[in-house]
Parts: structure tokens; C-alpha cells; sequence
């Protein structure tokens, strides 16, 4: 990640990190004092969402250190392995939101105050400027880790929205004489537990399945191979695998050259693939490059030479 890219995404991460502190304080607090279970529930799900943020700094960082004699591809699985941390905290998190819901249902209730909806609706609107913000910086900058922890928000824009209604729902049933809408409350704090915890799979299966030397899929691909095709010397594209390391990619490409060229010729081919899609891709990180001899159908392969 460039010196650039990775400043807009800590930006990001520190922003997720102050916010979610100020909104599991305000929202505690006020859940609190309005005796409201669903908002107390809300807030254990932004402070959840602290961690998250700081695991995803931690994963950027860790993203951003140059190869070693260790990680000769680099450290970008860092992000997806940051992923799926957030994805187990909040898996930990929604069962927690769930148990205590549930454990309020066989308690006395009471109507929450007022201020709890304004609260719920409060979290929603920042919640989901700050889901829309780190979301289509993800995207941009290629990065697991903010994708999940813009997630992380949209999680809380509907458990606050839960949270809102069952309030909402509570406040006028204890209003009007309908005692059983008290519940609502609660259950609305048990659907932000089902709701963290599909989240939570999402994230994991996710970066499980990024973190497992995910390669492109053929029509994201299609584009490299097309720039190698290109290339002088280059007769055919044998094969082609782009694998994902978080933000970037390592390319591992075969390509065919005419047999009867010298193996100067060759490497000078072999490096001039490599330097293309290196210089026009800007999430292509290295190229292994394997040279074969071109030979058409009729006739017999001898062994591959390694470049």
C-alpha cells in the first residue's frame, strides 16, 4: 500500500475508532438512565465496533511493511486475517447482546424514556455516513480490512434501527395501556443479536476465503492477460493466476514464445511481461513469469524451460 493509500485508510480506521467511543459511550449512557435493554444492547455493539476498528489499524499497518526473507509476497493477507478477527469479535459480541435480551424477557419491565428513540435514531444517521465513507474507500484503496469494518457500521445501522423501533414500540404500549408491547424492548434487542451475528459470518467466510490463496476470477483477469497478449514476443497466454494478498495481487503467469530463441531472448520477453503489467496495474505487486515454447497442436511439447 502506498504511503498515500495507507494515510486515507488509518484516517479511516482512527474516524471508526473515536466515533464508535463516543457512540457506546452516549448510547450507554443514555440506555442506562432510560432503562431501555435494546439500547444498552446498541451500545455493547459500538463498543464492539471499537476493537474492530483498532484490529483493522493494527492490520493496516502490519499490510503496509515491504517484503522480508520471511514474506517474500509481502504482508498483505495481514488485512484478510484482520477481517476475520473483527468478524470473530462480533460474533462474541451478538451472542452476548443475545443472552442478555433474552434474560430481560423473564424479568419486570418498564417503559424506556424518550430520549433512548432520539438516540437510536442519532447512531443511525452516523452510523450510516460513516458505513457509506469507509465502504467506498475499501473499495477504492482494495482493502479487506475496511471493507469489513464498514460492515462493522451497517451492522449498527440495523441494530439501531431495531433498537429504535422496539422503544418506539414499548413507549406506546406502557402509553396507551398495552403492557405486552413492553416486550418489544427486549426483542428488539435479540433481532440486533441475530443481526451481528449474520454479519459476523458474512465477514468470516469472507476472509476465509480470501486468506486461502483466492484467486481472480477469469473475467477480473481477463484484463492482465489481455495486457500480456500484447507484449512483443508473446505468441500465447497458457495460463494465467492472479492471487489476492489483501489490497494487491502476485501474478503467476505462463506464457508461450517462439522454441527456436535464445534464452536471452527469452528473459528479456519474461521481464518485459512482467514490467507491463507491473507499470499498468496498480494492484499488481510481482510477477513470476514461466516460459514455455510455442508449438502448435500438431506438434510435441518438449520439456518447459523455468524462468
Amino acid at each position: 500500500m502506498s504511503e498515500d493509500r495507507f494515510k486515507k485508510a488509518e484516517f479511516a480506521a482512527w474516524l471508526g475508532i473515536v466515533g464508535n467511543i463516543g457512540l457506546a459511550v452516549g448510547k450507554g449512557i443514555i440506555g442506562l438512565s432510560a432503562n431501555s435493554k435494546a439500547l444498552v444492547a446498541d451500545a455493547v455493539h459500538s463498543a464492539s465496533d471499537v476493537v474492530g476498528s483498532l484490529a483493522v489499524l493494527i492490520g493496516l499497518r502490519a499490510a503496509k511493511k515491504p517484503p522480508d526473507e520471511d514474506h517474500p509476497y509481502g504482508h498483505g493477507k495481514a488485512e484478510s486475517i484482520t477481517a476475520m478477527i473483527v468478524g470473530m469479535l462480533l460474533f462474541i459480541i451478538g451472542l452476548q447482546v443475545g443472552y442478555g435480551s433474552i434474560k430481560a424477557l423473564f424479568q419486570p419491565l418498564s417503559s424506556p424514556g424518550l430520549i433512548a428513540v432520539f438516540a437510536a435514531f442519532v447512531s443511525m444517521a452516523l452510523k450510516e455516513a460513516m458505513f457509506r465513507y469507509k465502504y467506498r474507500l475499501g473499495k477504492r484503496l482494495k482493502s479487506p480490512a475496511l471493507i469489513a469494518n464498514a460492515w462493522e457500521h451497517r451492522s449498527d445501522v440495523y441494530s439501531s434501527l431495531a433498537a429504535m423501533v422496539g422503544i418506539g414500540g414499548a413507549i406506546i404500549g406502557s402509553k396507551y395501556g398495552h403492557p405486552f408491547l413492553l416486550y418489544l424492548d427486549p426483542i428488539a434487542g435479540i433481532i440486533v443479536s441475530l443481526l451481528v451475528l449474520k454479519m459476523s459470518y458474512d465477514i468470516m467466510k469472507e476472509s476465509i476465503h480470501n486468506t486461502l490463496d483466492h484467486v481472480m476470477r477469469s473475467d477480473d483477469a481477463r484484463s492482465l492477460v489481455e495486457a500480456v497478449e500484447k507484449v512483443d514476443g508473446v505468441l500465447a497466454v497458457d495460463q494465467l493466476l492472479a492471487r489476492e494478498h489483501g489490497h494487491y495481487v502476485i501474478v503467476d503467469v505462463k506464457i508461450a514464445v517462439k522454441p527456436n530463441i535464445t534464452v536471452e531472448k527469452g528473459h528479456a520477453i519474461g521481464k518485459s511481461v512482467k514490467m507491463r503489467l507491473i507499470s499498468d496495474f496498480d494492484n499488481v505487486h510481482d510477477v513470476m513469469v514461466h516460459i514455455n515454447p510455442y508449438y502448435s497442436d500438431f506438434d510435441s511439447s518438449p520439456s518447459e524451460l523455468q524462468h
